[in-house]
Order: structure tokens, then C-alpha cells, then sequence
């Protein structure tokens, strides 16, 4: 009796797995692929797929359109020859790139560092001193996370332009800065600290910055890099607010100049989107684990 549940479970195992291969093979197939062709050359480009793009075209009205080209696509994943052209056309020979990832860094790292900083101090407001004012003003921080960000955007748009902070990187990092997701995380996880440590660190004479320092923040190391990493992967990937509040393109980050770069030669596009996708990645990859732990609210402290 023993040995067909054993062969049952073995068989499951296995099924298992080879569905969870299988999703991520598709997940992880774009990124792929978007790798392996940045490495052809332009050549090679034209012959797999055509001519994706038509240029932009001139309308009756002086828009400009894309029209897309129905032709058999072929899907290559290994290049014949590898051709670091363009690389060496982004890196070396195009400044406006690199001037767009730049951007992306100093728009993404500020918010990321100032939010966690902000939201700790929040995060340990709402843990020790609690009331009903506190949780009414929780909850409205858990409702407007949980609105889409085109109802905030037109808000934050009013709020800029009443600052006089329109078409400044201020009107994009400042409700960054404020951005109730990381505080709600840092509360859930801190309101899981035992209330004995604090009132022991307390009998020792320790006050609240001491608390807060010493015993809140360390105990939530985990939490804070994995609300960084996520917090990193959605700002770096942001589309609307720089066409909404910033109307110098000069100014715009990497994610929203990747769509222009179609329009040109694709081979140059699959460079870009391989450059722009190393950040998140080795992000991602170094703090694989306390994204989960931080997650799932595994820490080594249990409440």
C-alpha cells in the first residue's frame, strides 16, 4: 500500500514542478529574448523579423502614426554572430540614452530612500501610540493605496501646479516621498514586535528615539529592503507621471523614452531595454530573500 502512494506523490511532485517550469519559462521567455537579439546585428535583425515598424508617417491633420506590419515573425533566441554595435551606439555614441537612465536614477533613488525614511516614522507612530484618530487616519492610508493611481494623479497634478512645482522633478518625487504603500507595510510588520521587548528596552530607561532606533529599525531590516525593492521596481518603471507632469523631454526617464526608440531602428531598442532591465534585475537577484521574508512577515521576531 505504501509504494503507490509514494509513486502517487512522486508523480505529483514531478507534474508539479514540470507546470511550474513551464510558467517560468513563459515569464522569463520576453526577457530572453529581448537579451539575445540585443546582441545581433541589424542584419540579422531585418532578416528574423522584418520591418516591424513602418517610419512615422505624416497624417492630413500633422499627427504622426505607426502603422504596424503583418508579416510572419521569426523568433530567434541565439544570435548567428554576436555584434555589440549596439551597445557601442548606446553607451558611446548616443548621449540622450544614458542622459534618460540617469534620469531614472535621480527621479527613483531619492523617493525610494525618503519614502522608507518617512514611512518608518509613520510605521512607528501608528505601532506605539495607538487611538481612534490613528486608525481612522490608517485606514484612509489603506483606501488610498488601494485607488488606482489615475484618481490620485489629477489631485497631484492640482497640488503641483498650486506649488508652482509643475514640470520639476520635485511634482514627481514629492508624492513619491509621501506614498502610503510603504507605511502600511512597516505597520503591519512592526505591530508583530512583542510589546514586551519595548516595555523591557523602557524598565532599562531607554526613550522612544532609542526604541525606535535601536530595537524597531534593526528588527525590521528585512521589511525595509523588501518595501526598497519594491518600492525601486515601481517608481523605475513609471510611465504616467512623467508625461503628466513633466513637459520637457529632457527630463523624462528611460521608461518612457523606450517607446520612442521603436520608431528608429529596433536593434537599438532591444539594447536599451536590455540596459534599462539590468537595474531591477540585480536588485531583484540581491535581495531575493528578504523580499520574501519581508513579504510574508517571516522575520526572526514573531508577534
Amino acid at each position: 500500500m505504501k509504494k503507490p502512494k509514494r509513486r502517487r506523490h512522486i508523480f505529483k511532485k514531478i507534474l508539479l514542478t514540470a507546470v511550474a517550469f513551464l510558467f517560468a519559462i513563459s515569464f522569463l521567455l520576453p526577457t530572453i529574448l529581448t537579451m539575445a537579439n540585443s546582441f545581433m546585428s541589424s542584419a540579422e535583425i531585418n532578416t528574423n523579423y522584418g520591418v516591424i515598424f513602418n517610419q512615422y508617417k505624416e497624417t492630413q491633420y500633422g499627427e504622426r502614426n505607426t502603422d504596424y506590419v503583418a508579416e510572419k515573425v521569426n523568433l530567434k533566441f541565439i544570435p548567428d554572430m554576436v555584434d555589440l554595435s549596439q551597445y557601442s551606439t548606446v553607451l558611446l555614441k548616443s548621449p540622450e540614452y544614458l542622459l534618460k537612465f540617469w534620469n531614472s536614477v535621480i527621479l527613483t533613488v531619492p523617493i525610494v530612500i525618503f519614502q522608507i525614511i518617512i514611512a518608518l516614522g509613520a510605521a512607528y507612530s501608528f505601532t506605539r501610540f495607538r487611538g481612534r484618530l490613528k486608525e481612522i487616519i490608517f485606514f484612509l492610508y489603506v483606501a488610498l493605496m488601494l485607488m488606482p493611481f489615475q484618481v490620485t494623479l489629477v489631485p497631484n497634478y492640482l497640488v503641483a501646479d498650486w506649488l508652482h512645482i509643475l514640470d520639476t522633478r520635485w511634482s514627481i518625487m514629492l508624492p513619491g516621498f509621501f506614498a502610503p504603500f510603504s507605511v502600511y507595510l512597516l505597520t503591519k510588520f512592526m505591530r508583530r514586535i512583542p510589546n514586551s521587548l519595548i516595555e523591557a528596552a523602557k524598565l532599562d530607561g531607554a526613550n522612544e528615539w532609542q526604541i525606535f532606533s535601536r530595537i524597531c529599525v534593526p528588527l525590521c531590516k528585512g521589511s525595509i529592503a523588501s518595501v526598497a525593492i519594491l518600492v525601486f521596481i515601481d517608481y523605475w518603471n513609471m510611465v504616467e507621471q512623467p508625461l503628466i507632469m513633466l513637459s520637457d523631454a529632457d527630463k523624462h526617464p528611460l521608461s518612457v523614452f523606450l517607446s520612442q526608440i521603436n520608431t528608429g531602428e529596433v536593434g537599438l531598442a532591444f539594447a536599451v531595454a536590455t540596459i534599462y532591465m539590468v537595474p531591477t534585475i540585480l536588485i531583484f537577484l540581491y535581495g531575493e530573500e528578504y523580499l520574501v521574508d519581508g513579504i510574508s512577515y517571516s522575520g526572526s521576531v514573531k508577534g
